[in-house]
């Protein structure tokens, strides 16, 4: 009976570029007690072993398998509803890398979907052509809704702007597949390998890491070390299994493994 988590990195694991203090010993005892565990991220522009990259330089060794993005589900969701469709796509490296091993084709002319994602390298010119082939009947999916940080300098105005955007033009909303989205969270959790009994999300935010385990009926931690606050709590009508201050806090097992795991020798 195999018990394992969901984990949200920025946040969570790290800050921007920095890593959150004792973040590296709890990866690291995961590994030694063999507990399964995958990254979880809406950022579609990063690529798996991009991912595993930034990782490393912060001290933390996983492999590729150990992360799951927006645009992995995105993939497998495209595919799941339309094999060998094509897709028109505002976004980049993970996004089109996950579409085309998903086999996606990507067009530039009447696409079954137009697939958003993050990136700056789309020009205006670009969102108008999607707005178009979304008029003329292609389907409109967004990676994530993930907001922009609303920080002077940054550098694009974030995806649930150009969602936001795209859907003031053409009317239609767009299906979206990341978190909180139950795609993302049933499509991580299989390709863990995990029962939704079983499964446990650590993150940082309560309107999707925690909403979205709460929807799929899934284990929620909740760590203050990023956007989430305590005071935010009371504006939610669902709340966290567990709240901790940060991943450092935890101890493995969890509680609630080894209650399960006594009732189940006791019965």
């Amino acid at each position: 009976m195999a018990y394992g988590l969901l984990i949200d990195m920025d946040g969570v694991i790290y800050g921007g570029d920095i890593l959150i203090p004792g973040a590296d010993t709890f990866i690291a005892n995961l590994i030694k007690q063999d507990i399964p565990f995958m990254f979880m991220t809406n950022n579609s522009q990063r690529t798996p072993l991009e991912v595993t990259r930034k990782l490393k330089k912060l001290g933390i060794e996983v492999s590729e398998k150990h992360v799951y993005t927006s645009a992995m589900a995105t993939g497998k969701f495209l595919a799941g509803q339309e094999p060998n469709g094509t897709a028109y796509v505002l976004g980049e490296g993970g996004l089109l890398t996950s579409l085309h091993e998903n086999g996606i084709t990507l067009v530039e002319t009447d696409p079954e979907f137009v697939v958003l994602g993050e990136g700056r390298n789309f020009t205006l010119e670009m969102v108008q052509k999607a707005v178009d082939m979304i008029l003329e009947g292609a389907k409109f999916i967004t990676t994530n809704r993930d907001p922009s940080p609303k920080k002077r300098g940054w550098a694009n105005l974030g995806i649930a702007a150009v969602t936001a955007m795209i859907e003031e033009a053409t009317g239609i909303k767009a299906f979206e597949v990341g978190k909180p989205s139950p795609v993302m969270m049933r499509s991580a959790r299989k390709a863990l390998g995990l029962e939704t009994a079983h499964t446990t999300i650590i993150g940082d935010t309560m309107s999707t890491d925690i909403q979205g385990g709460v929807q799929v009926g899934y284990k929620t931690i909740l760590v203050l070390s990023g956007v989430s606050k305590r005071e935010d709590l009371q504006k939610y009508a669902f709340k966290p299994d567990l709240i901790v201050n940060s991943i450092n806090e935890l101890r493995l097992p969890l509680k609630w493994w080894e209650q399960e795991a006594s009732l189940a020798v006791t019965n």
